[in-house]
């Protein structure tokens, strides 16, 4: 599949995901979706990042801060993986190549979802 296409494939998915979310109650805003070489590096150098080979570089990756509401309206945002769970599994379950950085073994990046 071209980049094209599979950058398209992978918005369509990311609508579906924030459908699901809202469905879901949380509020949800962007994070990052394009990362520059040069930006990528600098994230490496922090620790924010281990690798070069980051799928934000190819624009297959965004990162989704995910907020929940309370009975006052305030809202709290959330990293907590079991808060977030029924959220990246639904993500990885609109197709085999989706993957959320919750479920990864070693590094893990709750907002974070990407196509491979």
């Amino acid at each position: 599949m071209k980049s094209v296409q599979k950058q398209a494939q992978f918005l369509i998915h990311v609508t579906q995901l924030l459908q699901k979310a809202y469905e879901a109650s949380f509020i949800v805003t962007g994070g990052e979706l394009y990362r520059t070489v040069e930006q990528q590096k600098l994230y490496v150098r922090q620790g924010r990042s281990k690798t070069m080979n980051s799928r934000h570089l190819q624009r297959l990756a965004i990162d989704l801060n995910f907020f929940i509401p309370d009975q006052e309206g305030k809202v709290r945002l959330t990293y907590e993986k079991s808060d977030l769970q029924a959220i990246g599994d639904y993500w990885e379950s609109l197709h085999s190549d989706n993957k959320w950085g919750g479920n990864w073994k070693k590094f893990k990046d709750t907002p974070h979802f990407e196509r491979r």
